[in-house]
């Protein structure tokens, strides 16, 4: 068997510093924004000469936090539950033969002023992320309007948020320190429930995770028969 060596060509600096919450599926919160910084010593602004013209671009990655984890033939995706199993090239789960992501996100902007950086959003990356190449999306191949798939039919349902008075206000304070729309990238994620999805609810639990600079914490309270998500606090 042919064995192939790559190397990475930059690094994501993302709003997402740990695995836990981070959307299953890029461009469901597009608040969620990150840079990609080029390898200074190999890579110049000629190297995306020519980007600025595609809106959106494929990022091929390497699950660097799960490499050790190993993989197996068949896995357990969320969208069944967490505990059926099928085949491991069926799913996007990030324990693979190769540890090798691919997302497609929004191109913000590219800045020069130190390398070269691209900012990105809708992200699905972890802080950390090594990359191992960029392509720019071509939407009339890479847009199948008649693909379909059984297993992941539509958009997950979204949960319903709200916040407590002392999030609102530590909101308001630490909203003056990012350059993205704090309230909106918490609810873009909270919304999608990162929770396990063998967990049951538990009113009594509160759950926390590092965004950004901040650790969010929540927990999941019953309204009217049905699941909310309550945001407890962003602390510094």
């Amino acid at each position: 068997m042919n064995k192939y060596e790559f190397f990475p060509i930059g690094y994501v600096e993302s709003c997402f510093k740990q695995k836990f919450a981070i959307p299953r599926q890029p461009g469901l919160a597009p608040s969620a924004r990150a840079v990609i910084r080029l390898s200074k010593e190999i890579f110049g602004r000629e190297a995306v000469e020519g980007l600025e013209m595609s809106s959106h671009i494929w990022v091929q990655f390497v699950f660097h936090e799960t490499l050790e984890e190993g993989w197996a033939q068949r896995v357990r995706p969320p969208r069944l539950g967490g505990n059926k199993k099928i085949g491991v090239f069926a799913t996007r789960s990030t324990h693979r033969p190769n540890s090798i992501g691919l997302s497609v996100v929004r191109l913000e902007s590219m800045d020069f002023t130190d390398g070269v950086c691209l900012h990105v959003s809708g992200v699905d990356l972890l802080d950390g992320t090594p990359v191992l190449d960029i392509k720019p999306y071509i939407p009339y191949v890479d847009s199948v309007t008649e693909a379909d798939n059984s297993l992941a039919d539509s958009a997950p349902k979204k949960l319903a948020i709200q916040f407590s008075s002392e999030a609102c206000k530590q909101i308001e304070t630490l909203q003056l320190t990012v350059d993205t729309d704090l309230r909106s990238l918490i609810e873009e994620i909270l919304s999608l429930d990162p929770r396990p999805a063998y967990q049951h609810l538990d009113e009594e639990r509160t759950y926390g995770v590092r965004l950004l600079d901040f650790e969010l914490k929540w927990r999941y309270v019953l309204f009217e028969g049905e699941t909310r998500v309550e945001v407890l606090a962003l602390n510094p």
